[in-house]
């Protein structure tokens, strides 16, 4: 509120109207609405009238508004603030550093410090800082941040750790050809807690023979100074050739769960001539839309119209099972919006009566196994989940459901891949001992937790993927 009005009133009976309270006099606050009012009005009857108060008034405000001072700084303070880092000056390198994280952690290119948004962005936070060369990135910065995280990693390898499990797999990327060869490490630290390390990762070129695959792991435990004899298991896929290096090279190793999953589904449910045929129809309406922008701007309008969210449909791949339970679970969501799409449009294929009440069906008998999938793939998950979730899993098989029309020689299928792929599971000890040991099952094999005292060794041991 103004100063001025420590000598004004409103007046009652018009609020458009100012009271002086020295000499009573009214005074217009210059408005015709409380917007609009104003004290200057108010201002010059004081500087007129009353200039004793007046200059109270101007001496009041000329404090409120007088600057703080603040001391001048010197020349050669000002100079530091511009002046650029040196390229080797701790603070250059520290920033540095966390750019080539930022880079690792979030797999950005090596381009990405080029680009006019990122360097407006480093230079606003701080301007002393001058931004490598993407080839400086690449061929210093990279190479320096592994060798801190090889160390480092080397230090924990000679830790007291007395067995170590492993996960390793041949894969290619997403964007090049590139076989890959990864190895992965898990035990249990001095703290009881799971510990995983990505170890190694290499190209794998040439036949992916037996020999290849255990020579190559051999170099890999040898990188790392890992004897033998601290390997409890490897955990790995299915194939033969993974499965002959592991026995040419003297290694217990057991099946990735998921990856069995997906043989088991393949084998008992997607080979199946009714079911290969509804997902081959699927792809071609997926493919429809995929490939042509404006029948996918209809099915958007489509699904607007029907107050459903905007979702493209999933197109499968081979070699991922969930990946085909995603486009059929696609498909169902998107039942009715297909059919108003085909009222007005054409699509490449159709699916009949009869068959979309066997995706729904079969969206039903395949859910548990994309919830065990992704529970298996966590990095959480370990080997002693795997014989209560195949139990489970087998339990639900067994069991009839109202959902079973028209997909029951599909479900007796699949428990029969189920108990053929997992046969062994309950008389391994590999799964027996991990499953026994973890704390998280002991209420359902112990009478109590005196008898399920473990020791820290034998987690360590118990612990796979």
């Amino acid at each position: 509120m103004s100063a001025v009005w420590k000598h004004f009133k409103v007046s009652d009976e018009d609020s458009k109207v100012a009271i002086c309270n020295i000499c009573s006099a009214k005074v217009s606050r210059g408005g015709s609405t409380a917007k609009t009012f104003s004290t200057t009005g108010l201002i010059h009857h004081l500087k007129s009238r009353h200039a004793i108060e007046f200059e109270e008034y101007r001496q009041t405000t000329l404090v409120k508004t007088k600057p703080t001072s603040t001391p001048t700084p010197s020349v050669a303070t000002v100079f530091e603030k511009i002046k650029k880092f040196a390229n080797d000056s701790a603070k250059a390198r520290d920033i540095t550093e966390k750019v080539m994280e930022f880079i690792a952690l979030d797999d950005q290119p090596f381009s990405v410090v080029e680009d006019i948004g990122f360097r407006r962005l480093i230079h606003h936070i701080e301007p002393r800082y001058t931004l490598p060369s993407r080839r400086y990135f690449a061929e210093t910065s990279l190479p320096e941040m592994y060798d801190r995280v090889a160390k480092h990693v080397h230090e924990l390898m000679t830790t007291d750790i007395s067995a170590l499990s492993f996960t390793t797999d041949i894969w290619s990327s997403d964007v090049s050809p590139t076989s890959m060869l990864s190895l992965t490490a898990q035990w249990i630290n001095a703290e009881f807690k799971l510990q995983n390390i990505l170890l190694h990762a290499q190209e794998f070129v040439g036949s992916h023979t037996a020999a290849a695959i255990s020579d190559a792991l051999a170099n890999m435990f040898e990188t790392w100074n890992i004897d033998k004899s601290k390997v409890h298991v490897i955990v790995r896929d299915n194939a033969r050739n993974m499965i002959k290096a592991m026995d040419d090279s003297g290694l217990k190793s057991i099946p990735c769960m998921a990856h069995t999953l997906q043989l088991a589904v393949n084998e008992g449910v997607l080979s199946q001539r009714s079911i290969s045929e509804i997902t081959a129809t699927g792809r071609k309406i997926v493919g429809h839309f995929k490939h042509s922008p404006l029948a996918y701007s209809r099915l958007q309008d489509l699904q607007k119209q029907f107050g459903m969210p905007t979702k493209r449909l999933q197109q499968d791949v081979a070699t991922r099972w969930n990946s085909t339970y995603y486009l059929l679970q696609g498909l169902l969501e998107q039942k009715r919006v297909l059919a108003a799409y085909m009222t007005d449009h054409d699509l490449p294929a159709t699916l009949s009566a009869h068959q979309w009440m066997l995706v729904e069906n079969m969206v039903s008998l395949l859910a548990p196994f994309e919830q065990l999938t992704k529970e298996i793939s966590s990095a959480q998950a370990s080997v002693a989940e795997v014989i209560p979730l195949i139990a489970a899993l087998k339990r639900l098989l067994g069991k009839e459901a109202e959902t079973d029309h028209g997909v029951k020689t599909a479900k007796k299928t699949l428990l029969g891949a189920v108990n053929k792929r997992f046969q062994d599971i309950e008389s391994n000890p590999l799964y027996g001992i991990a499953t026994t040991l973890d704390p998280r099952f002991k209420d359902h094999y112990f009478d109590d937790e005196k008898k399920a005292g473990c020791t820290r060794n034998g987690a360590n041991r118990a612990y796979g993927s």
